[in-house]
């Protein structure tokens, strides 16, 4: 039998709602923190039978409380994590982990010395689909990967206290890194801010790894459409990944270009290939469920969680030098 559970959400607004909705529902949620008092009132309205704290000073004085889960606005995650660690709590932390590679390290270096987890909250990790290609890429089927891109765009929500690289690429960044395996060796980055001084509503960014694969994000909250796709492109077969299908999420196409041993002419030297379309069944299960339920096994065996602290690091890296190109209009930045 593993250890007693207990988790606190700090932060319990706008995304924190639906850590508190799934952690409640897996029956280890025991306090609810947030110092907006109206936020507070909607939850004692819920008869949840839980404990409402308007200051996360009180979470980390109460022993009873092993996990806390930080979704609090990102300025704030060092410091909250911080605090949590060294009280003796296992931490998980919305993304991005941190606002520079320094905090994050530091967090790692914490945790690893009071022997706590650090989680951080990549939540396509735990996505049906993502794994589902993951295993597809290290099984061969898609042979060697030439490239991938990614588009994340819709009309909102515009944050006022992080921009759309830090807010929205964290989730495409989490992605490639994991489909590939290694992390780039060189980031560039455009953006523009259009609403707000200082502050990217608009991002291109492009990843280049050392053996010449390249991966491209477009995010953008100031978008006519809505768009969540990955597109993976190896020299055996493709994959579309549309997070917007309700079903059919990801497709396969048997399409690529086989090259001769013989150079003959250029029609017979390299030649298309354009087979069958397949759509794999996918059992679906919330990702952040599972992400909720990684946690909570964490803390009861002890093991370490899908998306740990090095995995916040290495994201925190990209946009780190993504934001360094986006100042210098554009130039590659060498990781």
């Amino acid at each position: 039998m593993g250890t007693n559970v207990k988790i606190a959400v700090i932060g319990a607004g706008y995304w924190g709602k639906n850590l508190v909705r799934n952690f409640s529902e897996l029956k280890v949620l025991d306090a609810i923190c947030d110092v907006d008092g109206e936020i507070l009132k909607q939850y004692s309205d819920k008869n949840l039978n839980i404990k409402l704290l308007d200051s996360y000073t009180k979470v980390l004085d109460d022993k009873n409380i092993t996990g806390v889960v930080i979704a609090t606005p990102v300025v704030t995650h060092y410091e909250l994590a911080k605090h949590a660690i060294i009280a003796g709590k296992h931490v998980f932390v919305e993304k991005p982990l941190t606002l520079s590679s320094a905090e994050a390290k530091e967090l790692i270096e914490i945790a690893q010395k009071k022997k706590k987890i650090l989680m951080v909250g990549h939540l396509l990790r735990y996505h049906p689909a993502v794994i589902k290609i993951k295993k597809m890429i290290d099984s061969g089927e898609l042979g060697e990967i030439y490239y991938i891109y990614s588009q994340r765009v819709n009309l909102g929500k515009v944050r006022k206290d992080e921009s759309v690289l830090w807010s929205l690429t964290v989730h495409d960044i989490s992605v490639i890194l994991y489909l590939l395996d290694k992390e780039p060796i060189a980031v560039s980055a455009l953006g523009q801010c259009c609403l707000q001084d200082k502050i990217e509503d608009v991002a291109f960014l492009t990843l280049q790894f050392g053996d010449r694969k390249l991966a491209h994000i477009h995010v953008s909250w100031l978008d006519p459409h809505k768009i969540r796709k990955f597109t993976i492109v190896g020299n055996k077969k493709m994959v579309v990944f549309d997070d917007m299908k309700s079903s059919e999420k990801i497709k396969i196409y048997d399409k690529g270009v086989n090259i001769g041993n013989n150079f003959v002419s250029y029609q017979e030297f390299i030649t298309l290939r354009d087979g069958d379309i397949h759509i794999p069944s996918l059992k679906m299960e919330e990702p952040l469920k599972l992400e909720c339920e990684n946690f909570i096994n964490c803390i009861r065996n002890n093991t370490q969680p899908l998306a740990d602290g090095y995995d916040g690091l290495r994201v925190v890296r990209v946009l780190e030098a993504a934001q360094k190109s986006i100042s210098n209009n554009g130039a590659e930045v060498k990781l």
